[in-house]
């Protein structure tokens, strides 16, 4: 034994010396860890060849491991930790040669290369790795925190810390648009650093607020660290549960658990909104309460006014919060009322099928005692007597086709009980409403007529709903009905967006605002998976960018604008519309939505190639691209890199004997807890990425597979790991700050300004921990 340390604990230490010196070396990070893995397996190699490396097994076919297994102990559950006084036996590290782990490494780094990174069912998801990296670059270059920082440093300037807290809003405003943490606290180092010191504020404030709140990027979707978490956390549920019901005597997930053992990226989005919202909002309550408590830190600042002219306080008031509440309320009640709603009365062929039971109760006794420990004696009995119910019907009923008297009575009920007023109109004009109503609220000098004539039109358009229009009308006969008051609201509309424009917080914040919300709404919503959506910000980043490089230059932006326009219309149509034309008996109506819809396309496409080469000519699409590829090429070769390193671990039994140790604890909270202090002294030397390719696969199969929800442990996962941006002495985001930082702000400046915002990322984990309902309430609000 080399050291007096067992052979598998001697290889674990040479992979992490191997692991550090590469990346301490200044060699690339992405080719540092392949290399630390072939370098650390031939060190293993030529150790145990040597007859240095012997690992202390368990003797399987001893006495005293035939008496656990014949006490019903799974062999899966035996270790060395667990039962130390086993009987061991001598063997080297690779049992069978470190030829055949050489080949077996071999073979599975290309299956795990192909099933990962080439053709595998994760591709999909990590194509929403580039798309997210290209919008976040796309935007960054665009110049939108620039602008963003400015405006609401005159939004929240007079506030005391007011500078700061306008910091924090626009990291989460970046975070959510963006997510490229190195860019965000670079550029806002270089903004409002040098302003914010001009003011007086602390040198340890600012750069702390301004290091801290360019990492929320991490934990605000769209981040990149919740796409590559989600798509090892799925399989690693997965398999985990699968081998936890084995371990309990079940056939399957989800007969044991009662429910799939899936969990997706979308449904992680979901999850994390509120923990990182959460983060923003203590961010800036600290800022805002050390202000308080030291005024000549962070004085109060008047910036200039954001709008073009002055705004009562009554007058805010009522069209900024009372008007669009009233709305808001309204419209709720009406739905509540059951005037509107969805007036969708299609009737399917067939019906629907019989509701089984809420657990499977066949089972065998092991697997029953098993699920009554997890699911209580309440819902076993439960399930028990709908099982009974079920069998006295004569079993699940099946669907089966309906009678075409059912159909038509069927229909006709749904007709009968629609709502007035469908629910898709009835949103759109609301949100019609709300931009006439802000308009009016921005401009009270203005002449009001427009916007009174605008809201006229949501009048006319609501009536001539509930009046002429029924659920079986058709979409190009409601359109006819409600074409002139659509010209009436698109009147007052025009207006309303010159109002708009002069007031500097809605002409900074809504493009970007509008993107964020298709992205994140599409996602968020079910609508989409992560990957069309990013794909849809990465376009829409490209022609914001485009449009603003247009305007820089004192040229047109109507090609852009229209092209938006085309991308609305061809979603609508798109909805409202049947354009499959390789059916029979497509009618006209249709046929002149497909011609529409076609035209639509192909003009926002003319508009898309049209702003990459308004970028292209501005000499900004090359760098774009160029910074896109690195970064997307480190995050994959990163990706091989670690399946190498895991695969060298797997080979001689490190990761076997890490999750084993981790198993010896008979308390998850004890287990979870130790990955997480882990997690967070690693975060101080390694990046995230290192952290979740190479930590994440052999911890995994371990905190995935007990009782915790999965959403919640990737979350804490996730916020731990913004932590590792922030930890000194480290943590990237302070490297970047350093960089861009003037002369006098020194590193101790920097160190200490961060000290708190690590404080407030423990606060946050505990938050997390005795609140998890804050992770999980989103997801089961809103069907995915």
């Amino acid at each position: 034994m080399l050291f007096g340390l067992d052979g598998v604990e001697a290889g674990l230490i040479i992979v992490f010396l191997c692991l550090f010196g590469g990346i301490l070396s200044g060699f690339p990070v992405a080719f540092a860890i392949g290399g630390a893995g072939v370098i650390s397996f031939g060190i293993i190699a030529a150790l145990d060849s040597a007859g240095l490396l012997i690992h202390q097994a368990i003797d399987t076919s001893s006495a005293m491991y035939a008496d656990l297994i014949a006490q019903g102990v799974k062999s899966d559950t035996i270790s060395v930790f667990r039962y130390p006084d086993l009987p061991r036996i001598a063997e080297p590290v690779f049992a069978g040669g470190w030829e055949r782990a050489l080949d077996r490494n071999l073979s599975f780094i290309v299956n795990r290369m192909n099933e990962r990174v080439l053709a595998g069912a994760s591709i999909e998801t990590l194509l929403a790795v580039l798309m997210f990296v290209l919008m976040g670059i796309t935007l960054e270059r665009s110049k939108i925190a620039n602008e963003l920082l400015t405006t609401m440093a005159r939004v929240f300037g007079p506030l005391p810390g007011g500078l700061a807290v306008s910091v924090v809003v626009v990291g989460a405003f970046l975070a959510a648009s963006t997510g490229i943490v190195g860019a965000t606290v670079v550029t806002m180092g270089l903004l409002s650093l040098p302003t914010m010191l001009r003011h007086g504020y602390s040198p340890q404030l600012a750069t702390g607020v301004i290091a801290a709140s360019g990492t929320l990027g991490q934990i605000i979707p769209p981040s990149i660290v919740i796409v590559l978490l989600g798509t090892l956390a799925g399989d690693l549920y997965s398999a985990a549960q699968e081998t936890r019901a084995q371990v309990a005597g079940c056939s399957d997930a989800l007969t044991y658990l009662g429910e799939p053992a899936v969990v997706s990226v979308g449904t992680l989005f979901q999850a994390a909104l509120i923990p990182g919202i959460m983060l923003a909002v203590l961010y800036g309550l600290y800022a805002f309460g050390y202000a308080l408590l030291n005024p000549s830190k962070a004085p109060a600042v008047q910036l200039g006014a954001s709008n073009s002219e002055p705004i009562g306080r009554n007058h805010g008031l009522t069209w900024f919060l009372g008007v669009p509440a009233l709305l808001v309320v309204g419209l709720i009640a009406l739905n509540t009322a059951g005037v509107v709603g969805s007036q969708n009365v299609t009737v399917d062929s067939f019906s629907d099928a019989g509701q089984t039971a809420s657990l499977r109760t066949k089972v065998s006794p092991e697997c029953q005692a098993s699920m009554l420990e997890l699911h209580g004696q309440a819902a076993w009995d439960r399930a028990v007597e709908e099982q009974r119910e079920i069998d006295a019907a004569g079993g699940v009923q099946e669907a089966r086709k309906l009678t075409e008297a059912e159909r038509e009575a069927a229909f006709a009920e749904n007709l009968a009980t629609a709502p007035v007023i469908g629910s898709g109109l009835a949103i759109g004009f609301l949100l019609l409403s709300l931009v006439l109503t802000t308009a009016r609220g921005v401009a009270p000098t203005a002449d009001p007529r427009p916007l009174l004539v605008g809201l006229a039109g949501v009048a006319l358009g609501l009536l001539a709903d509930a009046v002429l229009i029924s659920p079986i009308t058709t979409p190009g006969i409601t359109l006819a009905i409600i074409a002139v008051p659509l010209l009436l609201i698109f009147y007052g509309i025009r207006h309303a967006a010159r109002l708009l424009g002069q007031n500097e917080l809605l002409r900074v914040v809504f493009p970007p605002l509008v993107l964020i919300i298709a992205v994140l709404g599409s996602i968020l919503g079910g609508i989409t998976n992560p990957t069309p959506a990013a794909a849809l910000g990465a376009g829409g980043a490209i022609m914001l960018a485009a449009y603003r490089k247009l305007h820089d230059q004192e040229k047109s932006g109507a090609i852009i604008l229209w092209s938006t326009f085309a991308i609305i219309v061809m979603i609508l149509v798109g909805v409202n519309f049947d354009l499959r034309i390789n059916v029979e008996n497509v009618s006209t109506e249709n046929w002149i939505a497909f011609v529409v819809a076609k035209i639509a396309y192909l003009f926002a496409m003319f508009g898309m190639l049209y702003g990459c080469w308004v970028l292209l000519r501005g000499k900004v699409l090359t760098p774009i691209v160029r910074e896109t590829a690195k970064v997307t090429s480190m995050v994959f070769t990163i990706l091989i890199g670690s399946q190498l390193l895991n695969l060298v671990v797997i080979s001689f039994g490190g990761e076997h004997y890490i999750q084993g140790f981790l198993k010896s604890f008979d308390n998850e909270f004890t287990v979870f807890l130790i990955v997480m202090l882990v997690l967070f002294v690693l975060g101080f030397v390694l990046d995230f990425l290192e952290i979740i390719y190479i930590v994440i696969p052999i911890v995994g199969p371990v905190i995935y597979g007990g009782t915790f929800d999965p959403k919640w442990v990737t979350i804490r996962i996730a916020v731990n790991l913004q932590t590792s941006f922030l930890t000194p002495p480290f943590g990237f985001a302070l490297f970047y700050l350093r960089g861009v930082a003037p002369r006098e702000v020194t590193t101790g400046h920097i160190y200490k300004g961060i000290i708190p915002f690590v404080l407030i990322q423990v606060l946050g984990l505990g938050i997390l921990w005795f609140f998890p309902s804050i992770v999980t309430i989103l997801p089961a609000l809103i069907p995915n």
